[in-house]
């Protein structure tokens, strides 16, 4: 088996760069978020927005996180089968 990893380890990095980009933006999302509960003033619209952008942030998040595990775990097992047959194309 004569395979590049270069490319698929590339765009593994892609991913995992973008599971890191979501988690530094839902931190800067949240920074802004008040954990106080108003219930004389009633419901908050900009905290209603805040929590809106944060269950988008959490759901895409989830997502990445799972294809980017599954892809490195794919990855690796691609590896160890290339080591298992006899020619492993990695330098």
């Amino acid at each position: 088996m004569n395979l590049d990893f270069r490319p698929l380890i590339a765009i593994w990095v892609v991913f995992a760069l973008a599971v890191l980009v979501m988690f530094i933006r839902r931190k800067m999302v949240a920074a802004k978020e008040d954990d106080n509960i108003h219930v004389m003033s009633g419901p908050n619209p900009e905290q209603a927005l805040i929590a809106t952008k944060l269950e988008v942030i959490d759901k895409w998040g989830k997502i990445l996180t799972v294809i980017t595990l599954i892809f490195g775990l794919a990855l690796a097992a691609l590896y160890i089968y290339s080591v298992f047959v006899g020619r492993p194309s990695v330098e």
